[in-house]
């Protein structure tokens, strides 16, 4: 069965994608050229349908969107960040796995 796939955000749709979702959103910042956010991937995906319809799963290419990259100072990739209300609420840093992951959303959710 195929899932819901993570949303691409770019700096023309990041306004009405995540500023002004009504769900939490969690966005993960990445690059073609990094194996731990390839290594990732697969549990962003997992994340999107698993969590459809209580979180928004977006991610962001870091190279495409520096814009975006660089107003909420990403310096390492992986970075999860949870935007609620258009504020961020969690930061998560590098690779970790998916239990880990949703143990530091299940509060916000």
């Amino acid at each position: 069965m195929p899932g819901i796939k993570p949303l691409e955000i770019t700096e023309d749709n990041f306004e009405a994608e995540v500023q002004q979702s009504d769900l939490p959103v969690l966005i993960d910042f990445w690059a073609t050229w990094c194996p731990p956010c390839k290594m990732l991937a697969p549990i962003i995906e997992e994340l999107a349908s698993d969590l459809d319809g209580r979180l928004k799963v977006g991610k962001v290419d870091t190279d495409s969107n520096p814009n975006i990259r660089d107003s909420f100072g990403i310096n390492s990739i992986p970075t999860l960040v949870l935007i609620k209300s258009g504020q961020e609420v969690q930061r998560l840093v590098g690779f970790m796995p998916k239990h880990d992951i949703l143990s530091k959303l299940q509060g916000h959710l």
